[in-house]
């Protein structure tokens, strides 16, 4: 069977990107040679596979009050690297080059004039048949759109809302594990500060709450609030023996909790289209949402701890079959007919 020489490029701003990553790169490496291309920061998970190219690419960078912080965005921008990894990259040397909202390879394929194929979530989200928010943003919908273009496109989404559109990857250790209910709350809400999500949680004292912060240092205890520092193993166990998890509404976390079964309450970052429409979509499958996390909307948040939550939603796992079509559609070496047999 012909080797395929693969280029696999990951966004890594957030955690999500590199979460499904984890597990569609051993799929990926059974089509041939793959190299793996990381551009951004912001993400507080690991990959653990061999990093041909570790780029500055151009990321959002989260602020303390729910939104991005623009100034440090621009500050760690760093443009001039930006055009001259865009320019030098070897995208021509790859037969496949497959996109998880990754800016530097798209922008070098199309320079080129080279397929870019994405997947990922953000190709989903900007599908016209995919749910939007009422209120018009036309700059987010510009921004997901040229951000990182491609050639050819399939998306991850909660539903299948048109015909390239899947439903999320969910890793492995979310599939396997044991939900149960341990009494508290796992709280992951990376653009809020960790004294504002003490100031507000506190309020609801006779609740515990796991809160996890991307700049804590150690474990500690507020009350009925119990800081830990982003670890990923940490994370999966507080979620998987929570009672329900509050959140941002990106796209993993927020899957995997509707995988479990567990409640989930999530609020969506200011400024950014991508979680506005996740929101929505959110929202039309009866998770609520609430505009901002501080005192006004303590209600709402009890509310949704005193009451059951059920949504009855599946999501197969289908990235191999997924992986699979792609290669053998777009594939430029004709002679490559047969796929690896993977089990699933």
């Amino acid at each position: 069977m012909t080797q395929l020489k693969i280029l696999y490029a990951i966004q890594g701003t957030g955690n999500g990107h590199i979460s499904r990553a984890r597990e569609i790169i051993p799929i990926l490496q059974t089509f041939g040679e793959l190299d793996i291309l990381i551009s951004g920061h912001q993400s507080d998970v690991g990959l653990s596979f061999p990093i041909q190219y570790q780029l500055n690419g151009l990321s959002f960078v989260f602020g303390k009050k729910g939104g991005i912080d623009l100034f440090q965005t621009f500050k760690k921008s760093k443009l001039k690297r930006l055009f001259k990894d865009i320019k030098s990259l070897p995208v021509e040397k790859y037969d496949v080059i497959i996109n998880d909202f990754e800016p530097v390879s798209a922008w070098a394929c199309k320079l080129k004039g080279i397929p870019c194929i994405g997947l990922s979530h953000q190709a989903a989200v900007i599908n016209p048949l995919s749910p939007k928010p009422t209120k018009f943003d036309p700059i987010g919908k510009l921004v997901l759109k040229k951000y990182a273009p491609v050639t050819s496109s399939y998306g991850f989404h909660f539903e299948k809302y048109d015909t390239n559109i899947y439903t999320p990857v969910i890793r492995k250790e979310i599939r396997t594990a044991n939900p149960k209910k341990a009494g508290h709350y796992t709280v992951y809400l990376p653009a809020y500060s960790e004294d504002w999500l003490i100031k507000v949680l506190s309020k609801i004292d006779t609740t515990s709450f796991q809160v996890f912060c991307k700049n804590a240092t150690q474990k500690k205890v507020v009350g009925n609030i119990k800081i830990f520092p982003i670890d990923n193993l940490e994370f999966i166990k507080s979620m998987v023996n929570s009672n329900g998890v509050l959140c941002g509404a990106g796209f993993e976390t927020p899957a995997e909790v509707l995988f479990m079964k567990k409640k989930l309450l999530v609020i969506p970052m200011k400024g950014q289209f991508e979680q506005q429409c996740n929101a929505e979509a959110l929202h039309k499958l009866g998770v609520p949402v609430i505009k901002k996390f501080d005192t006004r909307y303590l209600s709402i948040v009890q509310k949704w701890i005193n009451n059951d939550q059920k949504i009855n939603i599946d999501f197969p796992d289908e990235t191999a079959k997924i992986i699979s079509m792609i290669i053998m559609r777009h594939s430029k070496d004709k002679k490559f007919t047969q796929i690896k047999k993977i089990n699933t």
